[in-house]
């Protein structure tokens, strides 16, 4: 299904990141893979063994918060991939007080490194891709429920996923228009144990709270998550852009 497509994926850190299961079905359903990394010896060997099996045509550091690092990504993209048709944005981060505190203890300098990573990279990314992407290429990033419902310790991390999902209405509707009609559309994930969540609260308890409540089994959520992005990046949502796309089982559904 995405024979002879491109991505360049962003967030991945290990095996257990949402960005590497979608990179999974991407890479089995014919596509060819590129990833980023944060700067750094430990993070680029880490990346490297996680994606592997993906046999990508590059690995670039990126530091999100970077303007020239990002002009760097996209400038090794242009140079090993010519042009491309999907960009993944799996990148979240809130400091790690944010998460003990109450969220009436934010500090400024939090809710600005929160907003920065969480979402303006996401219009960093999608400003940069977009003289390499194909038309009619797809983007795609990673959001959650506490975007618009309260969720216990979640705190900041929360406004920076209202603050993302907010952007892709905006890019959409810029995007689409865009000669290339480039789509943008994010994945609300349910509760899942990944090396970012873990440092939310106890995921665990999140975890079975879902199994209980939602309507459908929720026991592969992460292969569920990479299934429903590889149905966005794909041209069987040729006409889907701007949505916020649950996969929790339909937790977001009920009331109790």
């Amino acid at each position: 299904m995405m024979q002879g497509k491109k991505a360049f994926i962003f967030g991945v850190l290990n095996d257990y990141s949402l960005g590497w299961h979608i990179a999974k079905q991407l890479h089995e359903h014919g596509c060819e893979t590129a990833f980023s990394h944060m700067p750094g010896e430990k993070f680029e060997r880490r990346v490297v063994k996680a994606v592997a099996p993906f046999d990508p045509r590059f690995l670039t550091p990126c530091d999100v918060t970077n303007d020239a690092d990002i002009a760097a990504a996209f400038q090794t993209a242009g140079e090993k991939f010519g042009t491309f048709d999907i960009l993944v944005h799996s990148i979240a981060f809130a400091p790690a007080d944010t998460f003990e505190k109450p969220f009436l203890e934010t500090s400024r300098e939090s809710w600005r490194t929160a907003l920065d990573v969480s979402a303006y990279s996401l219009v960093a990314l999608a400003r940069a891709a977009l003289p390499l992407m194909n038309p009619g290429g797809s983007i795609v990033t990673l959001t959650y429920h506490a975007a618009e419902k309260y969720i216990p310790n979640y705190n900041m991390m929360a406004v920076a996923k209202a603050g993302l999902e907010c952007s892709v209405r905006y890019l959409a509707a810029e995007l689409g228009r865009h000669p290339k009609h480039i789509r943008v559309n994010a994945v609300s994930a349910g509760a899942i144990k990944t090396l970012a969540a873990s440092g939310t609260g106890d995921i665990n308890s999140m975890i079975e709270h879902y199994q209980q409540k939602a309507p459908l089994p929720w026991e592969d959520g992460p292969t569920d998550v990479g299934k429903s992005a590889l149905y966005l990046l794909s041209d069987l949502a040729s006409g889907v852009t701007g949505e916020i796309h649950y996969v929790d089982g339909g937790y977001n559904t009920v009331g109790w």
